[in-house]
This record gives structure tokens, sequence and C-alpha cells, in this order.
């Protein structure tokens, strides 16, 4: 049997670590992937943004007029951000290297500009890549790549529902379009154009509101409360969404391996 130098070896390991921007704790991983550890690395990063939360209506919001008050470019929360990009995206992504207040060069942007480098779909990647999903979660610096992977059936732990018929679970997402997208249906997709969106993770189910955890609300990771019917779901049979704030048109369940079925005796 051939053995390869040390040398080789170690270039070996290099590249195969150089693939994800991740501990081996995740890669490996070391836990089966499961809602308990998404839910809690969640709530985590929440209690890190000293636990906001924020069930207001967005419009008529004002823009804020003080870079300082933005959580994302305080001390030690811009760096989380920076991470969240750089855990979650894959490596050779220009976005990785971005941070909650800087470009990939390293140089502060306008605080006015920040919609340029919006982290919500980085936190998201972030907390499924830590949470142990490897390869099977389609990390991307947008939403609509995920969703539109879900809704293609081109991911193994994402499947896509209308918000009518399916009830999310802890630890599931649900997504809503922004801006021009916020007329997307779930018949929509998937779509052939990427698209300005949100997700957020689900953390609680409490009577009849679901709470959610999402990236870069109000410059933070946010908590938001949002009304379900009794069966759990967020839009009645007929397709009505109940939260009359936002446009949630789909949930994506996420298939944990700590719930999948034991394979068969052979």
């Amino acid at each position: 049997m051939t053995r390869l130098p040390a040398a080789c070896l170690l270039i070996l390991l290099v590249a195969a670590c150089a693939r994800v921007h991740a501990p081996p704790f995740a890669t490996k991983p070391y836990e089966p992937f499961n809602r308990a550890d998404t839910v809690a690395i969640a709530l985590r990063e929440w209690r890190l943004f000293d636990s906001p939360i924020d069930d207001a209506s967005p419009i008529g919001r004002p823009l804020p007029s003080d870079p300082a008050a933005k959580p994302e470019r305080q001390p030690g929360l811009w760096q989380r951000v920076g991470e969240y990009w750089w855990i979650g995206q894959d490596p050779g992504a220009a976005e990785a290297a971005w941070t909650g207040k800087h470009d990939g060069d390293g140089h502060v942007f306008p605080f006015l500009d920040d919609g340029q480098y919006a982290w919500s779909a980085a936190f998201i990647s972030y907390v499924m890549r830590i949470a142990g999903a490897g390869d099977r979660f389609p990390y991307a610096p947008n939403h609509a790549t995920y969703v539109n992977a879900a809704a293609a059936g081109r991911s193994p732990i994402l499947r896509a529902h209308s918000p009518e018929s399916y009830a999310p679970k802890p630890g599931d997402l649900i997504c809503r379009g922004r801006f021009e997208a916020r007329s997307l249906r779930f018949v929509d997709l998937p779509t052939r154009h990427l698209w300005p969106g949100h997700c957020a993770i689900v953390v609680a189910i409490e009577g009849d509101e679901l709470s959610i955890i999402g990236g870069n609300v109000d410059d933070a990771v946010t908590l938001t409360h949002v009304p379900v019917t009794a069966t759990g779901m967020l839009a009645t049979p007929d397709g009505t969404i109940l939260d009359p704030r936002y446009p949630w048109f789909v949930v994506l369940e996420v298939l944990y391996d700590a719930e999948a079925e034991p394979a068969a005796d052979r």
C-alpha cells in the first residue's frame, strides 16, 4: 500500500477544511442536526443583541439618523455580523468578508447604504451551518436562493409548503417577499429570478402565535410574534394571511436528522 508523504496529507487536510468556514463540531457534525440546537443557537444570538422584540407595524417607521444607534455597528456586534457572513457563506463568496459596517476591503460603508449589505440571509445560513446542516442547506447571501431550492426539491432537508397547508414547528422557517416582491405567492415558486425577501426561524409556539427570530430586523437579531390559526397555520383555508403587517407566503419545513426514521433492518 502506497503511503502519501506527510506534506501531501497536510495539503489535503487544509484543502478539505477550506471548503467551509465552520468548526469541526458543525461540519462533522458531533451531534445529529436537530431542532433543539437550531432554536437554541437562534435564541443565543438574540440574547447577544440584548433580546429585542419588535411587534410594531413597519409602516411609517422613521429611518434612523444616528449610525451609533444601529446595533449592527456597535463594538462587539459588528464583528458578530461579520461572523454570520464568514461562517454562513461558502469560501470565495465576496460577502464572506463583510461585517456589520465594513465592505469586503475593510472600509466602513455609509450607514444609509446598509441595505446593500443586508445580513438576514447570512444569519439564517450561519444558524443552519453551526447547527450541523452540512452541505445540504443552500447557503446564500439572499433568501430567494434557498426558498427556490426548497420549492424545486433541490435540498434534501428543506420542504416548501403554502401558509394554509402546513403548521410550522420550532426550527422551521417562515418567509415573505419585501419591496417589489411583496406580491409573491406560493404558486409563484420556484421563481426564475432572485427577489428581496426575509425569513425567520420559529423558536416557540404559544397559543395563537409563533415567536420567530430573524437577523437584520431593526439592525439586530430580533424576536417577533406572528399570529396563527387554531391549527397553527399562518393563513386561513382560503389563503388569507393572519398577520396584517407582513405577507408571509411560504413555510420551509426543515427535515432534521434527529427525527429521521431509522433504516429498516435488512
